[in-house]
């Protein structure tokens, strides 16, 4: 159990949180949410001991293990696979130091004997012989040959060395594993094995993600950093998102009888305590639904942009065609033979293992590229709204403010106008007049969001949308989307808003596509099968 009482954090005087008490018991998936900025990667690195709260403390029993996921990817470039996961239990790995050290010694003497007993006793208890059996299970599991053990680090991949961390803190069963984006860079069944892994851990898991489709399936708990407050809800992601929905229509509608509200709170309890599709976790939490009362629900203060997209007209018939299109970049074939139609009203996810093949696609579709072969051909009666992967050209040496930036895409130029149209957008006061060049990630993003909203296109081509979003502006990306009445291409990482925006797959491949009328899982689960016939 870790306990956490009456912490506080203070920067330059002003609180990123304060008064904070909660207890993190075994059995138990937390995840950890907030707007960017809020602190949530800040109070991971408290509750680990990296970090010194302003006041209180967080406490939990000597005999207990701790594991963090390392962020560092070259720290351990100068050691095997097989060692750097092994590390992830520091006395099992001094131990093996230390037996060899021994053992290695010209005039080993009685004394070594004796010390080389106890170290022996030590590494059984520890589970030292299998210690490399199951770092091989862990590093395969998560999708890399059992050859790779004894390779050295600084022979890897980026996103080989991101498992191999992840190996390293899932190692030797540690009573509490914390992790920071443990599925940033991860595939799909890489993504997969730890969900399922983390479902059938028994020790204590703090995780901290923008992953919605990983909080819902691994979270028996919610924390929520909102405003300096750091509070605990039972339940996933979603059924937090909208029992705090459901709270702040209630709070805003006082006229109604608090035990009208009542019955609907407690239906809505009920209604997912009894839906055992909402996560593989069911069971279990149920359990912990059905203990909850109204009083525990959330009330948040968490603002979320308005996405929306509307049609000036609607298209015909014709959407699109493609036809036999390749593409070399820097000497790479990344496009070959790519062929489709597409239909009015199809929401295709364009998906495959090298992203700068969709990216080129994307590009050419735009015709920021022109292919080296094949056509391309949009219906007469189509307008485009392009998402591009890169925006750095739309903001990099541009010194005008938010407001004198969007004012150049709108009809409607007038400043009342404009400012409501950014208020909705979460650029209030005088946000507006920050130089776009200034602006963070998350903030450029809804500056592009808004210069599409005005468009008024029915063809909407977005690559990779969610990146640097927070949770809040993911959810109303994803919302608007799936609103939005005509077509969309996009790509993306984030399974949930891949499984509820798209009506169609399209997976980019060495020899051109494969094409699916399907839901994303729908998809994922055939994938095997398309495998085998195409192999």
């Amino acid at each position: 159990m870790i306990t956490v009482s009456n912490v506080s954090l203070s920067f330059d005087g002003s609180n990123l949180f304060s008064n904070v008490n909660l207890k993190f018991t075994p059995g138990n998936c937390y995840g950890i949410i907030g707007a960017n900025g809020a602190g949530k990667s800040t109070f991971l690195k408290i509750l680990c001991g990296e970090l010194e709260p302003t006041t209180g403390e967080v406490s939990m029993p000597k005999e207990m293990r701790l594991s963090v996921l390392k962020q560092d990817h070259y720290a351990y470039d100068e050691y095997t696979v097989l060692d750097t996961v092994i590390m992830g239990n520091a006395r099992l790995y001094e131990i093996m130091k230390q037996k060899d050290a021994l053992y290695a010694k010209p005039d080993f003497c009685e004394e070594d004997g004796v010390l080389a007993s106890e170290l022996e006793a030590e590494f059984a208890e520890l589970n030292g012989w299998e210690a490399e059996s199951d770092a091989s299970k862990l590093i395969q599991g998560l999708g890399l040959p059992e050859n790779l053990l004894y390779a050295q680090m600084a022979s890897l991949a980026g996103n080989e060395k991101v498992k191999v961390l992840l190996a390293q803190a899932l190692f030797g069963d540690p009573d509490i594993v914390m992790m920071d984006e443990p599925t940033n860079h991860l595939d799909i069944a890489a993504i997969r094995w730890l969900e399922d892994f983390l479902i059938d851990y028994p020790g204590t898991v703090i995780v901290v993600s923008h992953d919605r489709h990983f909080l819902n399936n691994v979270c028996t708990h919610t924390v929520d950093i909102d405003y300096t407050k750091i509070k605990m809800y039972v339940g996933n992601y979603e059924f937090w998102y909208e029992s705090s929905q459901m709270i702040q229509r209630m709070i805003k509608q006082q006229n109604k009888k608090m035990e009208e509200k009542a019955k609907e709170l407690q239906s809505f309890i009920e209604r997912f305590s009894a839906n055992k599709s909402k996560s593989r976790q069911a069971t279990s939490r149920k359990k912990l639904l059905e203990k909850l009362t109204i009083e525990e629900l959330p009330a948040s203060s968490r603002r979320y942009p308005y996405i929306g997209f509307t049609m000036d007209r609607e298209a015909g018939k014709d959407i699109l065609q493609v036809s036999g299109i390749s593409k070399t970049i820097d000497g790479v074939k990344v496009l070959n033979n790519v062929s489709f139609t597409l239909n009015k009203g199809d929401k295709v996810a364009f998906i495959g293992e090298n992203e700068i093949a969709v990216t080129t696609l994307f590009k050419i579709l735009m015709e920021e590229l022109t292919p080296d072969e094949g056509t391309f051909k949009w219906g007469v009666s189509t307008t485009q709204s392009y998402f591009p992967n890169d925006n750095s050209a739309y903001f990099n040496g541009h010194e005008e403010s938010i407001l004198d930036w969007i004012r150049q895409y709108s009809a409607d130029t007038t400043e009342t106008y404009l400012r409501g149209f950014l208020g909705r957008m979460l650029f209030s006061g005088e946000d507006v007049y920050k130089p776009v060049n200034v602006l963070s990630g998350g903030e450029k993003v809804r500056c592009m969001f808004s210069r599409m909203m005005l468009f008024g296109s029915n063809v909407l081509v977005l690559d990779q949308p969610t990146n640097h979003l927070d949770l809040e502006s993911i959810t109303a990306v994803n919302n608007g989307l799936m609103n939005f009445k005509g077509n969309v291409l996009f790509a993306s990482h984030d399974h949930e808003f891949i499984q509820t925006i798209a009506n169609r797959i399209i997976e980019i491949t060495e020899d051109g596509v494969i094409d699916r009328m399907c839901t994303y899982d729908e998809y994922l689960e055939m994938r095997p099968t398309i495998a085998l016939q195409n192999g």
